[in-house]
């Protein structure tokens, strides 16, 4: 499926009629979120939501939070965007990677870590009655956007919130956001931010 092309449908029939839908965007970092809040807040009222208890230590999660807030502060954006902290709660994504520390990046363990936020996203847009929820996580080169729209839509569809497919990496979707996070000096981390994806890009 092309998941660009399926979003330009939606967004286009949006516009047509004349709608502005609430929408949940889960934001793994501040320099992820740059360009797909530039893109989407042109048609959504967007709240993004920071839950990655992924991140470690606390103080890299700390770290990127503020850089979230500060990028928020000062985007300019067509319609609102507002803000929510999810809780940190590093045990429990430990508790998920128990027995898939050795796994190879990017493979079974991440896919069970895109699972966890995605659920806990579609837990608060469900409660607060948004009308979509997405994830900024597809703007990644490393990221399997196939992977997380069939995780996405299968949580929508359990939770009864529509997901909102994405493959943000599309027409030159990465390089803007570093074209943003240069032109906002924001803090670009080298690894996604688990123990075992720092481990692999090689830092101490």
């Amino acid at each position: 499926m092309n998941y660009q092309k399926e979003l330009d449908k939606l967004l286009k029939k949006l516009e047509s009629e004349k709608r502005v839908p609430k929408l949940l965007l889960h934001s793994c970092c501040a320099p992820c979120s740059s360009y797909v809040l530039e893109y989407l807040s042109t048609y959504f009222s967007i709240t993004v939501f920071y839950y990655n208890p992924n991140i470690s230590p606390e103080s890299e999660y700390t770290k990127r939070l503020f850089e979230q807030q500060m990028l928020l502060d000062r985007l300019p954006a067509k319609h609102p965007v507002a803000f929510a902290a999810g809780h940190y709660d590093s045990e429990r994504f430990f508790e998920m990677a128990r027995g898939l520390e050795h796994m190879k990046e990017g493979g079974e363990r991440c896919f069970r870590c895109y699972e966890m936020r995605l659920k806990e996203a579609a837990k608060m847009a469900k409660s607060a009655e948004f009308d979509f929820f997405t994830t900024t996580l597809s703007i990644s080169p490393l990221k399997k956007a196939d992977k997380l729209n069939e995780i996405g839509k299968r949580i929508g569809e359990e939770y009864g919130v529509p997901y909102l497919v994405s493959d943000f990496k599309k027409r030159n979707g990465y390089k803007r956001s570093v074209e943003l996070s240069k032109e906002y000096g924001l803090y670009r981390q080298d690894y996604c931010g688990c123990v075992f994806s720092k481990e692999f890009s090689g830092r101490k």
